[in-house]
């Protein structure tokens, strides 16, 4: 049997076409083969509608990043977030747990199933789903010209869209994998002497690519439906590809376009509708604010919304059309069951039912807060330290406020257990001998923010009964999300800066402009660092940026431009990524927040009372980029793939294209 990338060079045919797609989403029937789809490609897109069905499901394929895919217990850009400064994961009834990443992240892991729920990870997901999507805009690209109805601008603007998808699967494969295969076309037979292409050469195709998009591609403004590729999203990326390539003055000309003359701007007041009832408002008030508005799903792509750059239509009904957001499920701590106790050794937080006769609308967390099983968690670093701005944590700051309601802490939630002396007192870590009243405190005891993880579900919300399956709306429902918002333009046109100079006064104007619209009391003076806009970025974009992806590219544009971190520390563009250990020296600046700001390295084994008794968080200098998957060194048995430094396989005579135009002349050659 070929691997999944080998099936998508030659099965690329097997592409759905001919039917309509929702205003806002493609129908999961979508994903079946249809016959003639398979023994008439030419015939089946040689019309318009052909061509919107696979763009439609590489539309939907963008969702696929945030919602429940295979499981109800893991997402798929979890690990994004768990290999970074942000997040570890804390399944830790999972034996298999990937928590030593140098020793357990091995070129033969995670590609059994797209989502590894014993390992918490989804490495193999994100290779695999990324190349599928390629091959669909590939179908698009390919097959374009048959469609003689098109006009020239109509035709340009398909190419511009299936460039923008392309070119975002490829930014994230070439930040997550390194040097990877490039395919630029749907191949009629399996090609199995692919030679990988140069991370550079792929990024200066991105740039050749989406160039041409933002010339094509229409303006929201100038669009019938919200969530299709628009020019601006296409900007967007054109950004991030121009600092990867060091092209820092074009990225920032691209950026003050967005910023300056594309119709955006911050939403500084609340706006919208403000849905306070279907958060248990008597459990868990919320104090009406522009933080909460703008994350609310049924206000995220509205017209009254200006921030809005790219989103993505996700909420309804229909189970066909949408993919669910499981937040609540599986990022809120494991805290409703007897491992989290009160002083006098009762469970502290239960789940209290609508329809019981001493039901309390207060305590009803459950509701309010969802039922989390805490597949992965918060590190310190984002749950407290880098609310601290200027060394003074800012009590302001609407996204981390308590007060508002947009952020939960375990000491914010009451006991609700009547059947306690401590009922309606503040939930307590340890009791007043010092002993530890949870099982844990990777699984059962950190905070989160509520206003991003906070998710509907109408369906389960009508359950007032409640049972062991579904406890109300407290998984997470159907949600629209953004893909780019004005907030990250402004903190790119930042970095931008920096690398131009790092003593431009402007680049503070830039990340305070985000900081005053969260009515911050801490603003930045005096000259920012890389790590004053990385910090802003977990703050703002938490949950929306692809964060490995981000910091790792950040290292290349630090190696590149030789600016130093925060730490004053300088990077070697030939060595930044080819280093190997876990102490404190070299490495790469995504390393360096690893280590320095995640949970990574601490050297101390912790232990806990669960299954996966023992956890030891470490991270090695290589895991900045992942392993080629094994299965796919294999099967492209007629030539060889480059593997990452660091692991099994590697070996830096095997050579790579260092153009993509020499990539795309070998692509039909068929050994």
């Amino acid at each position: 049997m070929k691997s999944n990338f080998q099936k998508q060079i030659f099965n690329g045919l097997i592409i759905l076409a001919g039917a309509a797609m929702t205003l806002s989403s493609c129908q999961e029937s979508f994903l079946k083969a249809d016959p003639l789809s398979f023994y008439e490609p030419t015939q089946t897109f040689s019309t318009e509608s052909g061509l919107k069905s696979v763009l439609a499901i590489t539309d939907r394929q963008l969702k696929r990043y945030w919602t429940d895919g295979d499981s109800n217990e893991m997402l798929p850009i979890i690990s994004e977030y768990t290999m970074s400064d942000l997040m570890v994961p804390s399944a830790t009834d999972k034996t298999q747990l990937l928590d030593n990443v140098s020793e357990m992240l091995t070129p033969n892991s995670d590609q059994t199933t797209l989502l590894k729920l014993e390992r918490v990870s989804t490495i193999w997901f994100m290779w695999q789903q990324q190349y599928e999507s390629i091959r669909n805009a590939n179908t698009i690209l390919t097959y374009i010209e048959n469609v003689t109805s098109l006009d020239e601008k109509t035709k340009n603007m398909y190419i511009g869209r299936a460039y923008f998808h392309r070119a975002l699967r490829y930014y994230n494969l070439v930040f997550q994998f390194g040097h990877v295969p490039l395919m630029t076309k749907v191949l009629q037979v399996p090609k199995l002497n692919f030679t990988s292409t140069h991370r550079d050469a792929i990024l200066d195709m991105l740039r050749h690519d989406l160039e041409f998009a933002v010339e094509w591609v229409p303006d929201q403004k100038d669009m019938e439906y919200i969530g299709m590729v628009n020019k601006g999203a296409c900007r967007m990326l054109l950004s991030k590809v121009y600092l990867a390539l060091g092209d820092y003055e074009k990225a920032k000309q691209q950026l003050d376009i967005i910023i300056n003359q594309s119709g955006y701007a911050l939403m500084t007041e609340p706006f919208g509708t403000f849905y306070n009832n279907y958060t248990a408002s008597e459990t868990w008030p919320i104090t009406r604010n522009v933080i909460w508005d703008l994350h609310r799903p049924e206000n995220a792509l509205i017209n009254a919304n200006k921030e809005v750059i790219m989103g993505l239509p996700n909420r309804g009904s229909a189970k066909e059309s949408f993919l669910k957001h499981q937040l609540m499920r599986c990022l809120y701590p494991f805290y409703f069951n007897g491992m989290v106790k009160t002083p006098d050794g009762k469970q502290a937080l239960l789940n209290i039912k609508r329809n019981a006769k001493n039901y309390n609308p207060q305590y009803d967390y459950m509701r309010a807060l969802g039922r989390g099983i805490a597949t992965a968690r918060p590190t310190y670093f984002y749950q407290k330290a880098v609310w601290s701005v200027n060394g003074q944590m800012d009590a302001t700051d609407l996204r981390h406020s308590v007060e508002h309601g947009n952020w939960v802490s375990m000491e914010s939630l009451k006991c609700n257990n009547i059947a306690s002396a401590y009922f309606g007192q503040p939930l307590r870590l340890f009791d007043d001998n010092g002993k530890l009243l949870c099982a844990d405190t990777i699984r059962r005891w950190y905070d989160v923010p509520h206003y991003i993880w906070k998710m509907d579900d109408p369906v389960y919300e009508a359950n007032i009964s409640g049972s062991d399956g579904n406890r109300g709306a407290n998984d997470g429902g159907n949600a629209d999300w953004y893909l780019y918002r004005l907030a990250e333009a402004y903190l790119l046109r930042a970095e931008a800066k920096f690398y131009i100079n790092p003593n431009d006064p402007t680049i503070k104007d830039d990340v305070n402009i985000i900081r005053k619209r969260a009515h911050c009391s801490q603003l930045y003076e005096g000259n920012v660092t890389i790590g004053d806009i990385m910090n802003e970025r977990a703050r703002e974009l938490f949950w929306e940026e692809f964060r490995n992806v981000e910091l790792t590219r950040v290292s290349l544009c630090l190696a590149r431009s030789g600016r130093p971190d925060e730490w004053g520390n300088t990077y070697d563009l030939n060595t930044f990524d080819k280093q190997e250990g876990t102490d404190l020296q070299g490495g790469s600046y995504w390393y360096q927040r690893c280590v320095r700001y995640g949970m990574y390295n601490s050297g101390q084994e912790i232990v806990i009372d669960a299954t996966k008794s023992h956890l030891n968080f470490v991270m090695n200098k290589h895991n900045i980029y992942w392993p080629i998957p094994e299965k796919e060194i294999k099967a492209n048995n007629k030539g060889q793939l480059y593997q990452n430094f660091g692991y099994s396989g590697y070996d830096a005579s095997i050579p790579l294209w260092e153009s993509w135009e020499e990539a795309v002349e070998d692509e039909s050659k068929i050994d």
